[in-house]
């Protein structure tokens, strides 16, 4: 089934915490709080790094929600552009009912 077009991690992060916020806390900030070092925090939410499952945690700890809905948030926009990529018009279900019989 065809998804819609999935954000980045780092698209939310930019528009639930930093652009509302810009004013009282910075990227630095953030970075720092999550223990990383700006550049890994600036990679994430440029969308040029993905979430890994520590950084799932680091963000859950530091941000709020789940570890798991931030690795969700990073499969589904992962799956999506998969999907985009993929060539898969020419693969088939196999029927295993057929094969039984």
């Amino acid at each position: 089934m065809r998804q819609h077009n999935q954000p980045h991690p780092g698209e939310f992060i930019q528009s639930v915490y930093l652009d509302p916020y810009a004013d009282k806390i910075s990227r630095s900030e953030i970075a720092s709080k999550l223990g990383v070092a700006r550049p890994t925090f600036n990679r994430l939410v440029n969308g040029q790094s993905n979430i890994s499952p520590e950084m799932a945690i680091r963000l859950s700890k530091v941000l709020g929600g789940s570890a798991q809905s931030w690795l969700n948030m990073q499969t589904n926009y992962d799956l999506y552009h998969a999907e985009k990529r993929s060539k898969l018009s020419q693969l088939k279900k196999l029927d295993f009912e057929r094969l039984t019989a």
